[in-house]
Parts: structure tokens; sequence; C-alpha cells
């Protein structure tokens, strides 16, 4: 690359690297993408030939030096993303290649000697980002700017004149952006235009709300209240059947629950809550030597589960050892059976007659039965009735 323009005291050598020259921030390739000469008092006009040589550049800053003349034909530049010039002597005209970049998005002009119109030609730049064209001596109206991109936007102290465009960019920037610009009017900066009664300006018949669009935005209205409304009842629905399912379960485990092995304060956790009588069935049932309160003392150990229900072995205090066989899901029709059904069972004699079966309860409408019988040791059979509600 050449050394483009008449720069002074740019230590630029033809043949060297031209990505090690001063200035050239960035190379892809061998090729310069970024080249930033900031504020080193560089003096002379920019040599269009020499700068469109540089198609692959993506930044592109002379800001704060004494640069003079024309902006040069920058279309050779088809990569450019960001232009900065601001802060120099450039003077004529908005340089209209400018606005055939198809891919720039940051343009700054700022605190130049740039004069004429602001072209319409700018609206052709549909990612644009941000553009400072304060501090120069642009005149006529604003461009009605519609990029949904723009999000900076400066044109202060000029000489514009007209309405600032009600466009939905322009419309969020306020009176900073338009300051010093007399013969400008518009919402943004609360200055009337034309003699025009208020703000926003009234829309003249054309521009009024059919009775048809009326119509359709109140049945739009509707439909989105409707669902909202329709949303808020599901939600307070599913929030009052979780509550319900979990109040149920809680009072489900408040009954008592059925647990393998635990030792919580010395009482099993096999039976938590009233158990009622504790009824010794057959001969010799005097000399069983333990209580109901033993019995609940003892520690549980699951030795098995089966379709009747869950069997556990219970070692009380006093190392005497029962199995305690929960009945479940069985069928007896009334306690009186039941108690006739324990007395015959109590009576049994056996040698291979042990009950080494699991704690199970029966839960029949208000009741369930709980069958406890000496492990190994004594064949002696009792029964414990649970009855909350008979």
């Amino acid at each position: 690359m050449e050394q483009p323009y008449c720069l002074n005291l740019l230590p630029w050598q033809q043949g060297s690297n031209v990505c090690e020259w001063e200035g050239v921030k960035d190379c892809m390739k061998g090729r310069v993408t970024k080249l930033v000469l900031e504020y080193l008092n560089l003096t002379g006009v920019l040599d269009h030939k020499i700068l469109n040589q540089l198609d692959q550049l993506r930044v592109l800053s002379f800001k704060g030096n004494s640069l003079s003349g024309q902006i040069p034909d920058l279309s050779g530049l088809v990569n450019l993303k960001s232009i900065f010039l601001n802060d120099n002597n450039f003077s004529g005209v908005f340089p209209a290649s400018i606005a055939d970049l198809h891919r720039l998005k940051v343009v700054v002009l700022a605190g130049n000697q740039i004069s004429g119109p602001i072209p319409m030609s700018l609206l052709k730049l549909r990612r644009l980002y941000s553009l400072y064209l304060q501090d120069n001596q642009f005149t006529g109206p604003i461009p009605p700017l519609n990029q949904t991109s723009l999000r900076f936007f400066n044109v202060s102290n000029n000489q514009l004149s007209g309405e600032i465009p009600m466009t939905p960019p322009l419309i969020q920037f306020n009176a900073s952006s338009f300051l010093g610009n007399i013969n400008v009017c518009g919402v943004q900066i609360a200055k009337q235009c034309g003699g025009s009664v208020g703000f926003p300006p009234s829309m003249s018949p054309s521009d009024q709300p059919s009775p048809a669009s009326k119509s359709k935005r109140g049945k739009l209205i509707k439909i989105v209240a409707g669902s909202v409304g329709g949303f808020v009842v599901v939600v307070i629905c599913l929030v009052l059947v979780w509550m319900m399912c979990k109040w149920s379960r809680g009072r489900r485990l408040g009954r008592g629950g059925e647990a393998t092995r635990s030792k919580a304060g010395g009482v099993s956790s096999w039976e938590g809550e009233g158990l009622g009588s504790l009824v010794f069935c057959g001969p010799g049932d005097q000399q069983m030597s333990y209580s109901l309160e033993d019995l609940l003392k003892a520690s549980a150990e699951t030795l098995g589960r089966g379709t009747m229900g869950s069997t556990y072995k219970a070692v009380m205090e006093s190392g005497f050892i029962v199995t305690v066989k929960r009945l479940k899901d069985a069928s007896y029709p009334r306690l009186d059976e039941f108690r006739r059904h324990m007395d015959l069972l109590g009576k049994l004699r056996h040698p291979t007659w042990s009950h080494s079966g699991p704690i199970s309860r029966l839960r029949r409408n208000a009741c369930s039965y709980t069958i406890i019988s000496p492990m190994a040791a004594s064949f002696r059979l009792f029964m414990l009735k649970k009855e909350s509600r008979m």
C-alpha cells in the first residue's frame, strides 16, 4: 500500500509490512481491517484512490486531527462498519458514497465545516446504529430516519429547519439531540410548529381510526382480557387442588405410616398413635410379662412384606422378642369374628409354630388390627386391637 495522503510525521516506509505501520490496529491475511490515526495533528487531504484499496477495512478513524477538504469518495470500502472523521476541518457537502456502504453502522462526522442538506439516502443504511452530525453547517430538514437499529443520534448546532419527523426512532431522542437549530420545531424539543395548538399534532381525518379499526381493537382487548382471566382461574384451581392433595396426604400421614426400622426416642416408629387395648388370647395369657407400653418402646425391624401386610421383629427393653403382624386388606366383617379367630390361633400348639412374620395393620372402616406373637422362645399369642371409633 502506498502512503495514501499528504500526512506529516508518519514513519511509513514503502515496501515494509503494512500490518506493522503506525495506526494499523488489525490485519486479516495481510489486509488492513482497522486503521486508527487519532489526535496526531495530521494535515492535508485524503486521497480516495489509495483509501479505496483498503477493501477489507472495517474501522476507519481520523478523528482529532486537522485534515481538510471534501471527504472523498469511499465507495470502495464495501466492508466498512464504522467511520470516525470528527473534529477535523472537512468542508463541502455530505459524502454521497457513505449512503452506499450497506454494512455501515456508525457514522461520526461531528465538529467539521460540512454544509448542505443531510441526504435522504441515509435511509438506505438499514443497520445504522449511531449518527453524529453535530457542530457542522448542515441546512434543510431532518430526514425521516426510520431504522429501528438507531440508538444514538445528534444533529445539534447546525442550521437545520422544519419539523422534526415523528418516526419511531427519532421520537425517542430528547431536545439535546436537536439544540442550536433555531428553525426546527417538534414534539422532541417541545416547540410548536406552524401555529399548531398542541402536541402531538392533530391528525387529519384520514389519520383518524375508522370504526372498523376501533371494533377490531375492542375485540382484541376482550380476547386478551378473557385469556388472562382464564389463565388466572386455571392457576387458582391448580393451587386449590394442590393444597387439598397436600392436606389429604398430611392427614393420612398423621394417622400413622409404616417405617422399616426406627428407634426415635426409644419408641418404635411402626405405631405412633393411640392403639387402644392389648388383649392376650389363648391359655396361659396371665404369664405374659410385658404391657402395651413395653411394646411401644421396643425397637422394630422389618422382616418382610406380604399380600396381607408387613411383619416386624420387635425387641423389648427386657430382651423379650416378638413378631408383629399388621393385617392389611383383610376382610373381617366384625370385631367379634376377628377375636374368635385370634382365640383359635392362640390355642394352637405345634413345634413349627413360630411367628416370624412382620407387623401388619388391618383397617376396616375405623378399625385396624395388629397380631403379636412370641418369637420362637414361646408360642403364646395375643391380639392387639386398635379401635379408633368403635
